[in-house]
């Protein structure tokens, strides 16, 4: 019999079915760790979150998004520390969510370069791994921590992040290989258009305010030549993406 979650206030078990429909719900052109990412660290009651995709030709992690840690401490990963860090292979290797201290006992890693010089320099110590996988194929991973002052991350949060992984990967498969002529944002409201969203839906889906979603469905117009909404969502279904430039 598998493990259950207990430990979810109603609150908290609201948020998981939000975030859980959200990634079953946005189309193939939104990258929905946008969307979701802010809303999962509060679930996960964690301080910081980042999230990368593997780039499989180049053999390093890329298209960080982040929520609370800085442009300078991800710019400093993928720029250096990826290619120094002792741990996260051995978490990818688990292919289930992972806590930190079970790669890395926490003494090794309070010696460590990695923690003194990057980790402990924002604030980042209790941490939690989990990694996306097709089959085979390594997708993304999402990366939560808490500050010192925090409790361990513990049970309950493995099985929730192991209970998000598949909808993660399903909608994060959704994109892959997806190209369009818009921005990330445009492209995201495009999808929306055509899948029916009203302006309200759609700024309720991507937490932007209604004048922020009419304002880029004026520029995907500009862009793509219609002259309604209806001739952009026809061209979405034609397509499967939005038309290229």
């Amino acid at each position: 019999m598998k493990p259950q979650v207990h430990d979810l206030t109603l609150d908290e078990l609201r948020l998981f079915g939000d975030i859980i429909g959200r990634l079953e719900e946005l189309g193939p052109i939104v990258d929905v760790r946008r969307v979701v990412l802010s809303d999962l660290t509060r679930l996960l009651r964690s301080d910081f979150c980042v999230s990368y995709n593997w780039d499989a030709e180049k053999g390093m992690y890329a298209d960080p998004i982040a929520v609370n840690v800085d442009s300078d401490h991800v710019r400093r990963y993928t720029s250096w520390y990826q290619h120094n860090d002792p741990m996260t292979a051995q978490l990818c290797k688990r292919r289930r969510a992972t806590l930190v201290e079970e790669v890395m006992d926490r003494p090794a890693l309070e010696k460590s370069e990695f923690y003194n010089e990057f980790l402990a320099q924002d604030g980042l110590h209790h941490g939690i791994n989990v990694f996306v996988f097709d089959g085979e194929r390594q997708l993304s991973d999402l990366r939560i921590w808490r500050t010192r002052n925090r409790p361990e991350f513990e049970m309950r949060d493995k099985l929730v992040l192991d209970a998000i992984e598949p909808f993660l990967c399903r909608a994060i498969k959704r994109r892959a290989g997806c190209a369009t002529g818009l921005t990330d944002r445009e492209s995201e409201i495009a999808q929306l258009v055509a899948k029916g969203c009203t302006d309200q839906d759609i700024g309720r889906l991507l937490c932007i305010s209604l004048s922020t979603v009419r304002t880029h469905l004026r520029r995907i117009m500009d862009k793509k030549g219609f002259s309604n909404r209806a001739e952009l969502a026809a061209s979405v279904a034609a397509a499967g993406t939005p038309p290229p430039s």
